[in-house]
């Protein structure tokens, strides 16, 4: 995968959520950390397809889909709003899935890759890494 100037990376587990913009060029990119929003987490419904069971006794799995809820929309007002223009989503499968159920057509269209890697917490160096390996 090739990252041009500017272009925005999203790094998201079920509890994490660090931004990257690529600071380099296309052929020598490199990622400069971005300050990490403040979310509302509130949208519970987010995961209502998941119920508390003996195996998710504290609606664990509720909370991480809310988180992936909460980072999905703040893409999507950052594509229509014009702040970013190319995106790059990692995030762990589980992750991943949910922010899928969320994105905007905008925001689908800014897409210039996916990857269904858990990478949250291991910085821009191991993002680098599974984009250049994409």
């Amino acid at each position: 995968m090739i990252l041009a100037h500017g272009d925005v990376i999203a790094v998201v587990d079920g509890s994490k959520f660090e931004l990257f913009r690529n600071q380099g060029s296309e052929t020598e990119p490199g990622l400069a950390p971005l300050p990490t929003p403040d979310l509302r987490e509130d949208n519970k419904s987010a995961g209502s397809r998941h119920h508390t069971s003996s195996g998710n006794p504290t609606g664990h799995q509720l909370d991480e889909d809310a988180h992936a809820a909460a980072v999905t929309k703040w893409l999507n007002q950052q594509v229509l709003g014009h702040k970013i223009a190319r995106l790059v989503v990692i995030a762990a499968p589980k992750t991943l899935g949910e922010m899928r159920r969320h994105y905007h057509n905008a925001l689908r269209s800014t897409l210039i890759g996916e990857l269904s890697l858990d990478l949250a917490g291991r910085g821009e160096q191991a993002a680098l890494r599974a984009i250049k390996g994409a």
